[in-house]
């Protein structure tokens, strides 16, 4: 194995639920209120569709808001990996990934372990847009049950939840997380940040039609089935935990930059995101128009913040 060359999972495809578009000359992020599953080969006018897009959107009506999957591993941690991330948006290359006590950042003298502070309280992170980066690698279908879909994702809502879905299900159904039937989900929210109108995140739940104990009653018997098959399950998971401990960032060289392009967006002097991080540290408040009543134009309420900060830390995907 490689020193240095961290071992991720094989990636035959992306889960999106936004994409790259070119405005006024320049490429930015746009967000959607649909899931979009595409392979890894790009053209000039964006990634070229996975054959499992188009059949997906045959079995439902209306827009692709649902995906079955099952995960890779019984680990929770180990189907979503979430850091503080920090990328230089000129080079696509990762500078810094912490994880709230630690983090490896590049200097002159070569990669560095210091400590984390999260991005609200360090200098270096908040100077160069550092915030939650998430990675959850999923399987669909049967074709190929190691072969696996990635879903990216900088939104605070998004890796949240998953993280909650994630341990909870590996708790209820004994560390049988693996064999679970489960669904990607697309949910939606308003809030005082998003002056109401819809934001949307990833969810995780049991596939439509099924209850947690027909899942767990499945789960147990496709465990069942494959431990009889001599599929060793915990030898899975400790061969990938060592492979992502394997380098000192997930992301290669190639990867990262499309990554900083859709998710470490250049800020525009003036933009909406200069303005609400400028709201989020007290010297403007976004969160009210004009047009409130004048006793509604004081301090943010902490609502208010915490509305504010998950969608400011969102990104395509949110």
């Amino acid at each position: 194995m490689l020193k240095g060359l961290a071992i991720t999972p094989p990636v035959v495809g992306r889960i999106t639920i936004g994409r790259v578009v070119e405005k006024n000359g320049k490429r930015l992020p746009e967000k959607d209120d649909q899931f979009t599953i595409t392979s890894q080969m790009q053209h000039a006018s964006g990634w070229l569709l996975h054959p499992l897009n188009e059949t997906l959107r045959k079995v439902t009506t209306g827009k692709l808001r649902s995906i079955p999957v099952r995960m890779l591993f019984n680990d929770p941690d180990l189907n979503l990996r979430a850091e503080y991330s920090l990328f230089d948006r000129k080079t696509g290359r990762p500078l810094c990934v912490g994880n709230g006590e630690t983090c490896k950042r590049v200097t002159d003298g070569g990669i560095t372990t210091m400590d984390c502070p999260t991005p609200d309280g360090c200098a270096f992170g908040e100077a160069g847009g550092c915030k939650p980066y998430g990675r959850l690698n999923v399987t669909i279908g049967e074709e190929d049950e190691l072969g696996s879909f990635i879903f990216r994702t900088t939104s605070y809502n998004s890796i949240r939840t998953l993280s909650a879905r994630l341990q909870y299900f590996s708790a209820a159904s004994g560390g049988l997380l693996a064999c679970l039937p489960l669904e990607l989900k697309l949910r939606g929210k308003s809030t005082t940040q998003s002056y109401r109108s819809a934001i949307y995140y990833v969810d995780l739940g049991v596939r439509a039609g099924s209850s947690l104990q027909e899942a767990i009653g499945q789960a147990r018997e496709l465990n069942a089935s494959r431990r009889a098959a001599g599929f060793a399950q915990a030898a899975l998971d400790a061969a990938a935990r060592a492979g992502f401990a394997n380098g000192a960032f997930e992301d290669s060289v190639e990867e990262s930059a499309a990554v900083a392009e859709e998710f470490y967006p250049e800020a525009e002097p003036g933009d909406e995101a200069s303005a609400g991080r400028n709201a989020a540290k007290g010297t403007e408040n976004v969160a009210h128009k004009a047009s409130d009543p004048p006793g509604n134009q004081g301090a943010p309420t902490l609502r208010d913040k915490l509305d504010r900060r998950a969608v400011l830390l969102g990104g395509t995907a949110v």
